[in-house]
């Protein structure tokens, strides 16, 4: 069968090498980022093409590959020991994992006692050319300002960034990268498993997360015409069941409510993957003017 993902490399070999032991069947996968796999998979199918079993991506790509129609309701058992707010109502896809937004530092460049504890603590000057943000994270920004109030958070977000500058980065691996090496000794918004993965190698880094912590489901959905039907449904039941233990052990949050674990004690808030393009694009003209401001 063959699956879109944009799941990290590691992550797609050690669930297809699972999948493949378990039920003999051979996962072909072509990975991309979401954005990506979402034009790839329209293009397809206005060539009458319908190329892929299985597709795993962020939730709002897979909300407009549902806009698109190119994916099919499914009813599992699985749904319903899903945590509340992650299962769409429509069933056409379902949550893989959680991406969680945290706060991350190179344990040699800061010391803990030193750490925000809120957003407006970084406007100390002493935060000066040490902050660190990815290039691409409106929808994580708009969230945060939602909850912080968009006039008043935009205001806050915008002097920080005048005063102490923010160092931007493509992509959060990259980003998650430059915090370890210390080239970034706080990054403002980084996943949470892949400083954790960090943490097991023995980096000198650490996360901590300012309220609320902004939370996107990545999920996984089948083609409305899938070339191997029962392979792809084969597949989806695994990724929402059999396979979360083995994404457990890779630092990822499951949103299977038994096992899914508290975040330090934060209080976690989903981006809303339905919001339409309009919106989008305007969360990623906020952002793109935020990281823009000049010292």
């Amino acid at each position: 069968m063959t699956v879109y993902t944009s799941n990290a490399a590691p992550t797609i070999e050690a669930l297809s090498a699972d999948f493949e032991k378990r039920y003999g069947v051979r996962v072909d996968a072509w990975r991309a980022s979401s954005a990506k796999v979402l034009q790839r998979a329209a293009a397809e199918k206005r060539a009458n093409r319908w190329d892929f079993d299985a597709v795993s991506v962020s939730s709002p790509e897979l909300e407009a590959l549902v806009r698109e129609n190119l994916l099919q309701e499914i009813n599992s058992a699985w749904h319903k020991e899903m945590l509340e707010g992650t299962l769409p109502a429509h069933r056409s896809w379902a949550p893989q994992f959680i991406n969680v937004f945290v706060q991350a530092y190179n344990t040699r460049a800061v010391k803990k006692q030193d750490l925000p504890k809120r957003w407006a603590d970084l406007l100390d000057p002493g935060w000066r050319g040490m902050l660190g943000v990815e290039a691409k994270a409106g929808e994580w920004y708009c969230s945060l300002l939602k909850n912080l109030g968009e006039e008043k958070g935009a205001e806050l977000f915008r002097e920080i960034a005048a005063r102490n500058g923010l160092s931007v980065r493509s992509g959060n691996s990259v980003l998650a990268n430059m915090v370890v090496s210390g080239e970034v000794p706080l990054a403002l918004a980084v996943y949470s498993h892949m400083i954790d993965q960090a943490m097991q190698r023995g980096a000198p880094v650490d996360w901590f997360a300012i309220d609320p912590v902004i939370a996107r489901s990545n999920g996984i959905g089948v083609s409305r015409k899938p070339p191997h039907p029962n392979a792809a449904l084969l597949f989806y039941e695994y990724a929402i069941g059999d396979a979360q233990p083995l994404m457990l052990k890779m630092n990822y949050l499951s949103p299977v409510r038994k096992l899914a674990s508290p975040l330090r004690g934060a209080r976690i808030v989903f981006v809303d993957p339905a919001a339409d393009s309009a919106e989008v694009e305007r969360c990623d003209n906020a952002y793109d003017a935020l990281i823009k401001t000049k010292k």
